[in-house]
C-alpha cells in the first residue's frame, strides 16, 4: 500500500517509532504504527506494527489520552516529563542558538547560530538506513 505521510521518532540509541499514513486501492487511508527496537545480539531489528483505522481514530487518541493523563496524574504526579522532551538530530547538522536577548511578538533576536555537524558514525546510520527500508 502507498504511504502518503510519514513521520519518524527516535526514541534513545535502540528504539524508533514510525507513524505512517497509508493509502488503499480505493482511496481510503489507515495510519500504521511500527515500533523498531535494535537487537542487542546481532545486526537485526524487531518491529511491532499497529493498524489503526479511520472509524477508529477518534477512540484510540481518547484511551490513549486518558491513560497517558493517569501515569502522569495518579501514579507519577511529582514525574519531570518535560525533561524527555528532546529531539535527536535528523539532518546532517542542527542548529543550537545560544543566547536570544529580545523576544518580542514579531522575531527573537538571536545573538549566535552555531552549526553542529552530526556525528559520522557509518554503522549506526546503515542500521537506521536499514530501519527506513522496510
Amino acid at each position: 500500500m502507498e504511504s502518503v505521510y510519514s513521520r519518524r521518532i527516535r526514541a534513545g540509541k535502540r528504539r524508533t517509532y514510525f507513524f505512517d499514513v497509508r493509502a488503499t486501492r480505493g482511496n481510503d487511508y489507515y495510519l500504521t504504527i511500527t515500533e523498531s527496537r535494535k537487537r542487542f545480539n546481532d545486526d537485526g531489528y524487531d518491529r511491532h506494527k499497529i493498524f489503526l483505522y479511520k472509524e477508529d481514530f477518534n477512540k484510540f487518541i481518547k484511551a490513549l489520552g486518558e491513560a497517558i493523563d493517569y501515569v502522569k496524574t495518579e501514579l507519577m504526579p511529582d514525574f519531570d516529563f518535560d525533561a524527555f522532551n528532546h529531539e535527536y538530530p535528523e539532518a546532517a547538522e542542527t542548529t543550537e542558538i545560544i543566547e536570544i536577548i529580545e523576544v518580542s511578538e514579531e522575531k527573537p533576536v538571536i545573538i549566535a547560530e552555531i552549526n553542529i555537524p552530526a556525528a559520522t558514525n557509518h554503522t549506526a546510520t546503515n542500521h537506521t538506513e536499514d530501519a527506513d527500508k522496510w
